[in-house]
């Protein structure tokens, strides 16, 4: 089974770097392991690959890709709503699913030195502790820190020969001499972050973090609105990612425009990057109508552009660097502002934001890197992480998972699934998206579970946390 399996996702790589260096397809909310290493997919019993909404990936590739349908495995004792009913998720053929634990709230995960996975549960202030049993099948689950402010992020270093836990909760970074498997002698790293202030319509509270080789951390300072401009002019700047020394508690912001930099992930070339959540309720920024009769539809909200704009990004991050929020949106149009333009998510350009800058009076967006790799809007991406140096089978190794929460407010939703992105070698960057695990959406557009993080693990298999169905999940090859 595994010599087979290999082949076929030995085939999902081929696919997706065939589809990932061909240019654009048309389209459709981290923390770091310290331990071991479109449209929705038809629902058929095997299928072949699609990126997200494109031609079939089996089209451009030598070898087809198939993937299977399978029940969601959960035992009895587990076995309570939303897995009172049979489900089922889309994943690579010779894989299979199963409910590993039952978390309410599950968010970031992260190893253990040991071997257990910490899941962060920011709505109680929590962090539990998931320890495999003898098998290997599921996990017992037992608290392990309370009473935190909406931690999330979580991240192990080793300093001077000891093992150390860096926790990020809304306001603050504390480190914890991790010794005999548990935290203690908690320390400040730093404080003061920004949380609830300034009050605006979308404050995001909580903070990813990962720690840099040089043992150095970055911690995310996502925004206070949907597309307001005050979080530029906060000292530390919100919508941004910040560089932190954790000898002395010195915070530098590394980079700007980054609306809501959920993950936090280090590339084959150890460049960081970021998963982001963009804006909302996007304004037409064109002087054209829109195929609804009028002449000039600019600075109106039009729900059919809204629904794919503007573009969710894959981002490499270097000091200084800005992603363009709120001034400047990511725009997938080959075709800009032309009704039913493909979509192209290889290095998307910007367009000027209709309210924040119209006619590019405030930055002119041409000189802004372009986004490194588009995800359809409002997938809303959350934990991102490279698998080099993970046991995931065959190609999967060489790329980066990415679970997509799917939207809040589009229609119809984009659903959320398990994504995967091929590492383009020769191109030091990300191929196009494979949908990878999906079927947490039924066809009405209601879901039954939305993923939050995906960490590779033991046996080659994928950990995905599920804040909606209060779930861990083992996905991945038979055993």
């Amino acid at each position: 089974m595994r010599t087979r399996l290999a082949g076929l996702v030995g085939a999902v790589g081929v696919a997706a770097l065939v589809a990932g260096c061909g240019g654009g397809s048309s389209g459709s909310g981290g923390s770091s392991s310290g331990g071991p290493g479109g449209s929705q997919m038809t629902s058929s019993d095997t299928s072949a690959a699609t990126a997200s909404g494109a031609a079939p990936l089996a089209a451009a590739a030598r070898s087809p890709v198939r993937f299977a349908r399978v029940s969601v495995g959960v035992t009895a004792e587990m076995s309570a709503a939303p897995f009172d009913t049979a489900r089922t998720l889309r994943v690579p053929a010779g894989w299979r699913a199963s409910v590993w634990a039952r978390v309410d709230g599950a968010r970031f995960e992260a190893w253990t030195p040991e071997g257990s996975l910490l899941v962060s549960i920011p709505s109680t202030g929590e962090i539990q502790r998931l320890t495999p049993r003898r098998d290997g099948n599921s996990a017992s689950v037992r608290p392990m820190m309370a009473g935190l402010t909406d931690p999330q992020g979580m991240a192990f270093d080793t300093v001077d020969g000891r093992t150390v836990f860096y926790v990020a909760e809304s306001n603050r970074v504390d480190r914890f001499d991790w010794s005999n498997a548990k935290p203690s002698a908690r320390t400040t790293v730093v404080g003061n972050l920004p949380d609830t202030d300034p009050v605006g319509d979308d404050v995001h509270r909580a903070k990813s973090l990962i720690v840099a080789p040089d043992h150095t951390l970055y911690v995310t300072l996502a925004s206070s609105t949907n597309s307001g401009t005050a979080d530029s002019k906060m000292r530390p700047q919100r919508g941004s990612v910040a560089h932190v020394d954790p000898s002395d508690g010195r915070l530098t912001v590394y980079a700007t425009g980054v609306r809501n930099g959920e993950g936090l992930s280090f590339d084959p070339d150890g460049r960081l990057w970021t998963a982001v959540n963009n804006r909302d309720n996007i304004l037409f920024p064109f002087h054209r109508g829109y195929g609804d009769g009028a002449s000039d539809d600019f600075f109106k909200t039009i729900p059919t552009y809204v629904k794919d704009h503007p573009d969710e990004e894959l981002a490499k991050l270097s000091d200084g660097r800005n992603l363009g929020w709120p001034f400047c949106n990511p725009d997938s149009d080959v075709h800009p502002g032309v009704p039913g333009s493909p979509l192209n998510y290889d290095h998307p350009p910007f367009t000027p934001d209709a309210h924040n800058n119209p006619g590019a009076r405030v930055l002119d967006c041409t000189r802004l890197p372009r986004i490194d790799r588009g995800i359809p809007a409002h997938s809303a991406p959350l934990g991102l992480h490279f698998t080099q140096g993970s046991r995931l089978p065959g190609a999967l190794r060489n790329g980066a998972v990415v679970a997509l929460h799917g939207s809040w407010n589009r229609q119809p939703p984009r659903p959320s699934e398990v994504a995967w992105f091929p590492w383009i070698r020769s191109r030091h960057t990300l191929g196009g998206q494979v949908d990878l695990v999906t079927g947490f959406q039924l066809p009405d557009g209601t879901r039954w579970g939305r993923p939050v993080d995906t960490l590779p693990g033991p046996a080659g298999a994928l950990y995905v946390s599920d804040d909606t169905a209060g779930a861990v999940y083992r996905i991945g090859p038979a055993r």
